[in-house]
């Protein structure tokens, strides 16, 4: 592959958030000889950034600019901390007190990470070319980051999301789709943010459990629901939200990895 097109990794060890009270690890993929261009960069913020090397995400980003589809990309892999307090939704915790530190999570990506990078990197100021993205938890984390700061993420990417997070437990009889899926009901009550962009993904086989007995497992009809949210927000199918169902994808990082190369090239398509 020519030198051109490769891409340099810097680990960040030694970034202490006071936020979070804890030490934080972060991957920064950066495009060749970034610091010699004038040019600024799209930001791709990435949940679960321990598992860049699982998904490929080095070769990916090498494979795809070489083959001019995508832009040269910023991307900054945050590995994760307690994925089941600090991932979640900020204005609450679930049902079993998971995604406790969630607002402290959002809080440190938008108020710490951003301005470092911004400092340190030449990223892009423009809304559309910032994007973050998440797998499972991380990607209920990056929804709902993106959903409360659509004044700097223009794009989403849903990885077999999370969407399930409620307030109560499904087995309830009080228990209803309608009331008590947190993301749901946070975008049914929010704003319609013009240019702001989704993209989801899931697999036929990300899981077993189907709640309402409709032939559809759970996973999906979560995401299937909350694009309907958002078209009623005021988002349109095709233009502001992408869907893409894997035959045979399954909830693991295999299936990620096979989906990542159509993420990028939605996210970060190559401009003429």
């Amino acid at each position: 592959m020519p030198q051109t097109h490769h891409y340099h990794l810097e680990k960040l060890t030694d970034i202490h958030s006071k936020i979070l009270g804890r030490d934080t690890v972060v991957d920064i993929f950066l495009p060749f000889q970034y610091e010699k261009s004038n040019k600024r960069y799209p930001l791709l913020i990435l949940n679960d950034g321990q598992d860049g090397e699982a998904i490929h995400l080095k070769q990916t980003l090498e494979r795809l600019t070489h083959a001019k589809e995508i832009e040269d990309v910023i991307v900054v892999g945050i590995h994760a901390g307690d994925r089941l307090q600090e991932y979640g939704v900020a204005s609450r915790a679930d049902y079993k007190g998971r995604g406790s530190l969630a607002k402290n999570y959002s809080r440190f990506v938008v108020t710490e990470l951003i301005p470092y990078l911004e400092y340190r990197y030449p990223i892009s100021t423009h809304t559309r070319d910032h994007a973050i993205a998440g797998f499972s938890l991380g990607a209920l984390s990056a929804l709902d980051i993106a959903w409360h700061h659509a004044d700097y993420f223009g794009k989403i990417g849903a990885f077999s999301g999370a969407f399930w997070w409620r307030k109560r437990d499904a087995k309830s009889r009080f228990y209803s789709e309608y009331r008590d899926r947190i993301m749901h009901q946070q975008i049914r009550r929010g704003r319609f943010t013009p240019g702001m962009k989704f993209w989801f993904q899931a697999g036929l086989h990300d899981e077993h459990s189907d709640r309402n007995k409709n032939g559809v497992i759970d996973s999906i009809d979560d995401i299937l629901d909350l694009i309907v949210e958002l078209t009623r927000k005021g988002y349109r199918p095709f233009h502001d939200i992408q869907y893409y169902e894997m035959k045979h994808g399954e909830h693991n990082l295999k299936t990620w990895a096979e989906a990542m190369p159509h993420f990028l090239k939605w996210a970060f398509e190559r401009r003429l």
